[in-house]
């Protein structure tokens, strides 16, 4: 795979991740760390999405362009 299709990927991540999956992770149980399923599941990705945003801003850079 390229870097061009890995930036693809990795920019429909958060949005997978946050609207996608909702209705295959809307439940209450298991608890995890004291929240619901749900809302760790969100939790999640508000610490996930700023990492994948790094990691295509590294691929960019590596590549000599900011598109």
């Amino acid at each position: 795979m390229g870097k061009k299709t890995i930036i693809a990927i990795l920019s429909i991540m958060p949005f997978i991740l946050m609207l996608g999956a909702i209705p295959f992770v809307n439940r209450i149980h298991p608890i995890i760390f004291g929240l619901p399923f749900l809302a760790f599941w969100l939790f999640l990705g508000m610490l996930l999405t700023p990492l994948i945003t790094f990691a295509i801003y590294r691929l960019q850079h590596s590549e000599g362009s900011a598109e």
